[in-house]
């Protein structure tokens, strides 16, 4: 349960999952478009143009499409070489069909007092451990690019 108004989850995620089943129930091709500027995304830097990128979310076009409340993750082809693509929620600024250009775009300020839930249980956990003075243990966990 939340506490406010305020920390309510915003729509986003749950839109952007709805509109893309909405599009591949008609056969239609969905079209991801997408902030490349911001902290997080992982798309080829070739095909950015003016700081987006359009990206082609058709289940047909992608392998291992996972659609959360924080992150899209897929692979695609790029000039025939498959490539990780990982997309922050906040960095959507829309979803639509190409063949009709149906869909819908997004608040870019929807994110902007909003705390994820993973970033308020990391804060209280990092409260809780200066607290009781525990040594940190250091996570190496994370991603690398491969060359």
């Amino acid at each position: 349960m939340t506490d406010s108004i305020n920390d309510v989850t915003p729509t986003r995620p749950y839109m952007v999952r709805a509109i893309y089943e909405w599009i591949e129930d008609n056969y239609l091709t969905p079209y991801l478009m997408v902030d490349a500027t911001l902290e997080g995304v992982q798309v080829p830097a070739e095909h950015v143009q003016e700081g987006r990128i359009v990206l082609n979310i058709a289940s047909r076009a992608t392998g291992n499409m996972t659609m959360d409340n924080d992150y899209i993750n897929f692979s695609a082809r790029f000039g025939g070489v498959s490539r990780d693509i990982w997309v922050p929620i906040q960095a959507v600024m829309g979803i639509y069909a190409k063949e009709n250009s149906q869909g819908m775009f997004f608040d870019p300020n929807e994110y902007d007092n909003y705390t994820s839930s993973s970033d308020t249980k990391t804060a209280k956990a990092d409260d809780q451990a200066s607290a009781k003075s525990k040594p940190k243990r250091e996570n190496k966990a994370g991603l690398k690019v491969l060359k």
